[in-house]
């Protein structure tokens, strides 16, 4: 969800990626009080040099179609923030010896590009048999179309939990969870 959402097409999505980001806002401010971690898992955006101030600072610059919610789910000094170079969060990052590290055995993936970034990172997570929950309201597709079929998959293929995050304890989940933004 850091993004400055300057690409072709994010205008399509720019409403209801400013309701997820309320509804990851809330899940993020649960988990941090039932003391689970937070981790942030966010593209490079092909800026090889760049670390996470630099990321976080682009994202929320003056004038970014993302700015607010990138500014209201900044991450806190203490939140791991993860620079995935291609589209699973697993996949050339520490994030496979982190989570057994934190005891982790749940998942919550919110986030941007639904059904393609999360829905990788979400493979990968099943395949190392973590249990998903991928409230459907914290999700954005990369184009309005898309979140449905991304719903189904993640949902019949991956076993995840897809029910909105009212409809779910989210202490339940943060309890040997990570929340991923």
């Amino acid at each position: 969800m850091i993004n400055d959402l300057e690409f072709d097409g994010a205008a399509a999505i720019l409403d209801q990626a400013e309701a997820a980001s309320l509804v990851i806002h809330d899940l993020r401010a649960t988990a941090r009080r039932c003391g689970a971690p937070v981790i942030y898992v966010n593209d490079n955006f092909d800026r090889w040099s760049e670390d996470r101030r630099q990321i976080v600072d682009r994202a929320c610059r003056a004038g970014a179609r993302g700015a607010s919610i990138s500014r209201r789910l900044a991450p806190a000094d203490d939140d791991v923030f993860i620079i995935k170079p291609q589209q699973s969060g697993f996949y050339g990052t520490g994030l496979p010896v982190l989570l057994p590290s934190l005891g982790a055995t749940r998942l919550v993936l919110v986030g941007l590009a639904a059904d393609l970034c999360l829905l990788f990172t979400a493979a990968d997570a099943h395949m190392r048999s973590y249990d998903l929950w991928t409230p459907r309201d914290g999700l954005v597709p990369s184009r309005p179309a898309r979140l449905e079929p991304a719903l189904e998959i993640l949902s019949d293929g991956l076993g995840a939990d897809t029910r909105p995050a009212a409809c779910l304890d989210a202490k339940f989940w943060t309890s040997g969870a990570s929340a991923g933004a």
